[in-house]
């Protein structure tokens, strides 16, 4: 009876240690638990808390950025302080947008567009328009000054996503057409600047002093302005012909390059590159020639030629018609 009443007691004793061990492995993992969730949400509050930081300072750079920005154009200037409040927060910062912001900059300084928006402002005008248009489209609708149906609303907001691309593409090209109408003059300058003893950088300080404005002297002046403070000149062109995307340009920029690399002289290589664009430039006003009268064909035969034809044969088809009754 003893030692069944001992193996009793063994027994209890056993099972209360396995039941104050799981008792502690319990309590240990959940206060293993609360530990990592207190760790969890210290590191999420300081993330928060750094990210506001971050939001605030880029917001204030946009902010005193865009307040300093003076754009030409009236739609821009109304519009900029509504995508700076609610637009351009959906793209500042985001890596989804990073190969469009790309993109946009590279757009705009080719369209000669980037004291007008930047490119975060670029993108936010793209989703304003998507709702601008639209919206637009159905006020019409409403005061019945237009028959929009949903397929045209729906229309409207596409365009609106793509005619920042077009607008800028746009300026893109007046920008280079009146680069390329510059060209001649502007290296002409160059070459006579160099060959009355001016060495290149003050060749192009005296063509943007005495020229008038173009794109082609505001790059030169930009050029002037990076080798001020510091870039070399190699990199400065270089740069100049990446901001005008032209083949011309790049060319005409390569030629300076290597010559300057290989110590020729300057004025003879700027002689040489004035006479080489000049005959580009006749070259191209013959093939403009040859397309236009091509284009004037079809007008010619369809306004033209019977009109010629009338003045001449009607005459002739009167006389033969009331000539005998007479």
């Amino acid at each position: 009876m003893l030692r069944k009443t001992q193996g009793f007691s063994e027994k209890c004793r056993s099972v209360l240690r396995r039941r104050t061990t799981l008792e502690l492995l319990a309590n240990s993992t959940w206060v293993s638990w609360v530990g990592v969730a207190l760790i969890g949400g210290a590191l999420f509050l300081l993330g928060r808390v750094l990210q506001s930081e971050e939001d605030s300072r880029a917001a204030a750079e946009a902010l005193s950025d865009s307040s300093q920005r003076t754009s030409t154009h009236a739609f821009i200037r109304k519009v900029r302080p509504l995508l700076n409040q609610y637009f351009v927060p959906i793209v500042r910062g985001k890596g989804t947008w990073e190969n469009a912001r790309r993109k946009a900059k590279r757009d705009l300084i080719s369209a000669g567009l980037r004291d007008e928006l930047t490119p975060d402002e670029f993108i936010a005008l793209k989703f304003f328009l998507v709702l601008f248009f639209p919206v637009t489209a159905a006020l019409l609708k409403a005061l019945d000054l237009v028959d929009a149906g949903p397929l045209l609303i729906a229309g409207a907001s596409v365009a609106g996503w793509f005619y920042p691309d077009f607008w800028a593409k746009g300026r893109m090209q007046r920008r280079q057409t009146e680069i390329l109408k510059a060209m001649p003059f502007v290296v002409d300058l160059l070459a006579l600047s160099t060959e009355a003893g001016l060495d290149f950088i003050g060749a192009i300080g005296r063509v943007v002093e005495k020229s008038k404005g173009n794109p082609l002297v505001e790059e030169f002046e930009q050029v002037l302005r990076e080798i001020r403070v510091g870039s070399s000149r190699q990199d400065a062109l270089r740069e100049m012909g990446q901001r005008i995307n032209m083949t011309e340009v790049n060319s005409f920029i390569a030629i300076l390059i290597s010559a300057d690399q290989m110590g020729a002289p300057i004025g003879r290589v700027l002689r040489q590159q004035s006479e080489q664009i000049r005959a580009e430039r006749m070259l191209r006003a013959e093939k403009a020639g040859a397309a236009a009268a091509q284009k004037l064909l079809l007008p010619i035969f369809l306004f033209v030629f019977p009109a010629v034809l009338m003045m001449v044969i009607g005459p002739l088809v009167l006389g033969m018609i009331y000539g005998g009754k007479t």
